[in-house]
């Protein structure tokens, strides 16, 4: 499981306190951050001095001289010190950045003993296959190799293959004398677009449901986790492929305002994604009642059962695949956009929203040749 090999390491070191004074977190995946964060407090920080312990910067607002020198100064207050340095991306914006990188590497190699540096480099986004990864994400990473990693400490928070997420799972329950059923394992997975940070978090909520059964079945994944969710997002669809943009809206800020909030929004556009493709095979297939829909689509890529006949109407309102093969290229644009770290998530599925409930046509012509993304 190479996504959580990389986390385990660094916790080990934390634990040993066999620390590097410089570290960079590269990769977008905030579970393995957060888990990273926590071992940092629980190890290194003591509950009552956290206050004068952990601080929290952001290349964009602070400079980076300004920084080194805070870590360089002991402290009165705590034993030790931790500085979450964020926007990384600053470091290699267009002009004389060279300067800031020597400071970084003359900083590691006499480095204050009693504090931490962590870089996060959290736009760039590495995804499961690292042979997928775009090819601009790719360079950004190679730049962070042949700089800071020649000094600092390189820490990988990748997202996770479907398969690692349902073993997690699996084994999380495990230790906490819980059983979960594959498939309600398989489905929560598939729900939360393979996202750990909404894994964890739906999970969570599960093992409060099932409480003294200490048993999550499928019927208990799609209760506490699917079907608001699901018959939210066929609203959703439904408002879109209707061309409703007043409503379409007052659906997803209605999402969006829900506990999870914007850090759900990748699981939303995994689903809104799901959907597309599903009413693309329905248009292939012709398919015009219920009986047709689940000899169309196979196992793991069916549709619930309420929402059977809503996706065939909706499927019905789009004229040509081409329109489907149009919506499906947006939400890819939109999953790219929300995968490198956009100021404001909202308003990047607010914009989809209104792309998919617009006519289109000139998108269209553009795509004709063009394949349809994977």
């Amino acid at each position: 499981m190479r996504a959580f090999v990389q986390t385990d390491r660094f916790v080990s070191e934390v634990q040993a306190r066999r620390l590097r004074p410089v570290y960079v977190f590269v990769g977008g995946e905030s579970f393995f951050r957060r888990r990273c964060r926590e071992a940092i407090l629980e190890y290194l920080v003591p509950p009552e001095l956290r206050g004068f312990s952990i601080f929290e910067f952001d290349l964009a607002e602070t400079e980076l001289v300004e920084i080194l020198d805070r870590a360089r100064t002991p402290s009165l207050m705590a034993p030790f010190q931790v500085f979450f340095i964020a926007g990384v991306k600053a470091l290699f914006a267009r002009g004389a950045n060279q300067e800031k990188l020597a400071a970084v590497e003359e900083y590691s190699k006499n480095p204050n003993p009693d504090a931490l540096l962590i870089f996060i480099a959290d736009h760039i986004s590495i995804p499961a296959d690292v042979r997928k990864m775009e090819m601009t994400d790719k360079e950004r990473y190679q730049r962070i190799r042949d700089t800071l990693g020649q000094y600092c400490g390189i820490v990988e928070l990748s997202r996770v293959e479907e398969g690692q997420a349902v073993r997690w799972l699996t084994d999380y329950c495990s230790t906490h004398q819980v059983k979960i059923d594959a498939e309600a394992a398989r489905e929560l997975v598939d729900a939360t677009g393979g996202d750990m940070t909404m894994i964890s978090k739906e999970l969570e909520k599960l093992m409060l449901y099932v409480d003294q059964r200490r048993h999550i079945t499928l019927a208990d994944a799609e209760t506490m986790v699917l079907a608001a969710k699901q018959r939210s997002l066929y609203e959703l669809t439904d408002a879109i492929s209707a061309k409703d943009r007043v409503r379409a809206l007052k659906i997803l800020d209605a999402l969006l305002s829900a506990a999870d909030g914007e850090e759900a929004a990748i699981g939303h556009l995994y689903l809104l994604a799901k959907t597309f493709r599903q009413m693309l095979v329905i248009t292939e297939r012709n398919v015009r009642d219920t009986r047709m829909l689940w000899a169309a689509l196979w196992q793991g890529f069916r549709v619930p059962p309420f929402a059977a006949e809503a996706i065939i109407q909706q499927a019905r309102r789009y004229r040509s695949k081409r329109e489907l093969t149009r919506a499906i290229r947006l939400i890819a644009k939109t999953d790219l956009a929300l995968r490198s770290n956009p100021p404001s998530k909202r308003m990047a599925l607010e914009k989809l929203v209104l792309d998919l409930t617009s006519d289109g046509n000139a998108e269209m012509a553009g795509w004709q040749q063009e394949e349809l993304p994977v």
